[in-house]
């Protein structure tokens, strides 16, 4: 059972967000903080595997509260998923740069946050199609990424639709985007885009992105 806590100012947004997680086989929610330092304080006695943090709380925001808790837990220790109306890339990236392990705007659906936690609880990057956009919008303007050609031999391994979906991703379209790029299905673009991830080891698309520029591929 993955055990989550939740981290957001506001009462509703936090009985809500109970209802979906706790109505998950595997999820629990075994903490409420409605401000950032009442979360540190309720880490000292709580145990959780997940911390779904709001970014914009009184007090301290979430960023600073993600940056606090990677001073004193490890992402083995504690994933943190932030969860904010609030997609802007500047959020995106400072909650990134703080340690955050993903990034979804809450106009995610009950599946999209559950299959969000259940992802970031795994170790991979959960990212919404917006905060994807802004770590893309990243990794294109920062210069100082090499060329790799170890990278780019990884990408040898991809058949020719694979490669496309991977280029598609590359210029910061989701699999909706793809799908109606490629004439496929969504699930189509998805199955295409989790074996490409395989074949070169990227357990999540930030870090496919990441390869894929280091490749040399480009927007």
């Amino acid at each position: 059972m993955i055990r989550v806590m939740i981290v957001d100012d506001q009462e509703l947004i936090r009985a809500g967000l109970r209802t979906i997680i706790d109505a998950h086989p595997d999820l629990t929610v075994v903490a409420e903080a409605a401000d950032g330092f009442a979360a540190l304080k309720l880490l000292e006695t709580t145990a959780a595997d997940v911390a779904l943090m709001d970014i914009r709380m009184p007090g301290i925001d979430g960023v600073e509260v993600t940056r606090r808790l990677r001073g004193i837990y490890s992402p083995e220790q504690l994933r943190i998923l932030v969860l904010t109306t609030f997609e802007q890339d500047e959020n995106v990236l400072a909650a990134i740069k703080a340690g955050a392990d993903g990034f979804l705007g809450k106009g995610a659906g009950p599946v999209e946050i559950t299959t969000g936690i259940l992802e970031t609880a795994r170790g991979a990057r959960a990212l919404s199609s917006k905060a994807l956009g802004a770590v893309v919008e990243h990794i294109a303007h920062d210069t100082s990424i090499p060329t790799d050609p170890a990278a780019a031999q990884l990408f040898t391994r991809l058949t020719a639709r694979e490669r496309e979906v991977v280029e598609a991703i590359v210029s910061g379209m989701d699999n909706a985007e793809i799908a109606g790029k490629l004439f496929v299905s969504p699930y189509t673009a998805k199955t295409h885009a989790n074996r490409a991830m395989t074949k070169v080891g990227a357990r999540d698309r930030a870090q496919l992105v990441s390869l894929a520029f280091r490749a040399g591929m480009r927007p």
